[in-house]
């Protein structure tokens, strides 16, 4: 603590003598290598901030990272980093400093998980559980839908190809041995799975595979509630994590195709819309404005409806749609039903009875005094879709929002010369352009839109984080021919997680030990202000400012002395030019006195 303490009092003197600065570097030349190693050690666990004070002034404050900092897992930092949201002043300071507690927490929890080796060991490989787990999805949907429905008999596989895949098994095991890599143990699995289809069935195989997934996102769940500190919460708050449901409604899965029917499986596939960023979006696109587009189709059924009724009262007899025929095998019946059957005169005793359609129909049209259901035109069977309103709307809604013409794609042709026929036309032409064209491409539109805006505020939120200062807010460009650049602003002078380990030194240092900066900092830290972060300034660009300012004086001093100067030269040669002056009045004086003089003589 000492040897730190000097350390940091060095760090804040060599800002004023370069040969300190430069003995702080740990350097080649140095044959120590004990210095280099404390060199490095000290730099690696001091950070600096710049603080704001109540006068307004910025403060540099140079402290030594607590060793709890260390346990911040880097998911973490890159979550938040990604994350933070920006307020209405466009500072990201305010949602950084609500999460902090959160950081602090996960910290601890880190720390405490090193003293559980194997928990640790399961937490450390979260990502890799997660891709395994997604390959061995695609493997078991692979078999369902090659295999299924599965048979008793293993299948067969020629001499050739069985020779194939044990050559590509062994050549495969030999390069994950030598020089393990993904790739390589991809293909070692696919080629084992093949050589197990093939040997054992594609049953079996699929049922161990099966139990290895359940195993696996059982693994995979623990590593996360590890990581995340879950089991150290409550009951209320895991039930409410909705990362947390989302993996056990995974596991229920996995465990339905194991134990209920493999179809079950294919729900995991969708896995891969919460491992892209780029599908997450998609299904943002629809869900950020969805009662947006719930009110538009709302507005479709409220027009559909209204189209329905319309066509019922006026255009019931041209809703025909085309049916293929069909023939009705019914299972040979008991003794009573051939009976029954005998003495209705339906069907033979000991043979299957066959029913056309469109017999039929017509029959119970016929029976309760309705037109035919079932009419035949042109030799093709159609079917009269509109004869109550609900099939009428039923068939509105299916055929004329599939159709791209609309509900006058699959309505009877009308004749030029029928009362209805300019009708007809209106409504055909209504519900196209009324439905078709403006309800159904606002939907459309809507999800477009939304799509396109979710597009252009990541590439914002990507150019904000790579030319803005998450801290100050000031951008790139305000460093451009400085003596400190950007990149050095946000990695040494406000360096975001330095503020955050600045937090956490307050949190557990005792109060009675605090220097003046920490105190003013806890107090404002206690109070949930805000006001001690910089906002768009820096000490750098002040001092730039303040050296801009003196080389400014200094060339105004320099040109003020160059005009007192030339103000003295011109003083003299005025004094000079008026002494001149007054000699040559004094000459001119004395000569005409003396021809005044010589005039009087001349005249006595």
């Amino acid at each position: 603590e000492v040897g730190h303490n000097i350390y940091i009092l060095c760090h804040q003197l060599a800002q004023h003598n370069k040969e300190l600065a430069a003995l702080l570097k740990p350097s080649e030349i140095n044959v120590d290598p004990k210095m280099n190693q404390a060199l490095d050690y000290y730099a690696s666990h001091t950070a600096q901030i710049e603080i704001v004070r109540h006068d307004r002034t910025l403060e540099q404050i140079v402290f030594p990272i607590p060793e709890i900092c260390e346990y911040l897992t880097h998911d973490t930092k890159v979550k938040i980093f990604h994350t933070a949201e920006r307020d209405d002043q466009g500072s990201k300071v305010s949602d950084f400093f609500e999460r902090t507690e959160d950081m602090f927490n996960e910290m601890r929890w880190q720390k405490k998980l090193r003293g559980q080796p194997a928990l640790f060991w399961v937490s450390s490989y979260m990502s890799m559980w997660s891709n395994v787990l997604f390959n061995c999805a695609v493997l078991i949907n692979l078999i369902v839908a090659f295999f299924y429905p599965f048979v008793d008999q293993v299948p067969k596989l020629g001499p050739h190809l069985s020779g194939l895949i044990w050559a590509v098994m062994l050549v495969s095991a030999a390069i994950v041995i030598t020089l393990p890599r993904e790739s390589g143990i991809r293909t070692l699995v696919a080629s084992t799975i093949l050589r197990m289809i093939f040997s054992a069935g594609p049953e079996p195989t699929l049922w161990l595979l099966g139990t290895l997934t359940v195993l696996l996102k059982g693994i995979h769940l623990i590593s996360i509630m590890g990581n995340q500190g879950t089991f150290t919460k409550k009951i209320s708050q895991i039930m409410t994590d909705a990362e947390i449901l989302y993996h056990l409604l995974y596991v229920m899965f996995c465990v339905l195709g194991l134990c209920m029917h493999p179809f079950f499986y294919c729900v995991l596939l969708l896995d891969v819309v919460y491992r892209e960023e780029t599908l997450l979006n998609v299904i943002r696109s629809v869900t950020r404005n969805g009662r947006s587009i719930i009110l538009t189709a709302v507005l479709a059924l409220i027009l559909v409806y209204m189209f329905s009724i319309i066509g019922y009262m006026f255009f019931k007899d041209d809703f025909l749609v085309d049916v293929d025929e069909e023939v009705v095998r019914v299972v040979p019946p008991t003794v009573q039903e051939q009976n029954d059957t005998a003495v209705n005169g339906t069907c033979a005793t000991d043979k299957t009875c066959e029913y056309d359609v469109q017999a039929s129909a017509v029959k119970y049209s016929q029976e309760l005094n309705q037109p035919p259901v079932m009419v035949s035109v042109d030799g093709d069977l159609k079917e009269r879709a509109c004869d109550s309103l609900v099939m009428c709307i039923v068939t509105t809604l299916n055929q004329g929002l599939r159709n791209g013409g609309g509900i006058g794609d699959i309505l009877r042709a009308p004749s030029s010369q029928e009362p209805l026929f300019v009708a007809r036309v209106v409504y055909d032409l209504l519900f196209f352009f009324i439905v078709i064209i403006i309800v159904l491409n606002l939907i459309f539109g809507v999800i477009i839109d939304t799509f396109a805006d979710l597009r252009s505020e990541k590439q914002h939120k990507e150019l904000i984080l790579k030319n803005t200062c998450f801290v100050c807010g000031l951008n790139r460009s305000a460093f451009d021919n400085k003596t400190v650049s950007f990149e050095e602003h946000i990695k040494c002078e406000h360096n975001m997680w330095h503020y955050l380990y600045f937090i956490v030194l307050v949190k557990v240092k005792d109060p009675t030990e605090f220097t003046g900066p920490e105190s003013y900092v806890y107090a404002m830290v206690k109070d949930r202000n805000l006001d001690w972060f910089p906002r768009l300034r820096a000490m750098s660009l002040a001092a730039d400012e303040g050296e801009g300012e003196q080389i400014e004086l200094r060339s105004l001093q320099a040109q003020l002395e160059s005009t007192q100067l030339l103000v003295t030269t011109l003083s003299q040669q005025l004094s000079e030019l008026k002494d001149q002056m007054t000699e040559q009045r004094k000459q001119k004086q004395r000569i005409g006195l003396l021809n005044s003089t010589s005039a009087y003589l001349h005249n006595l």
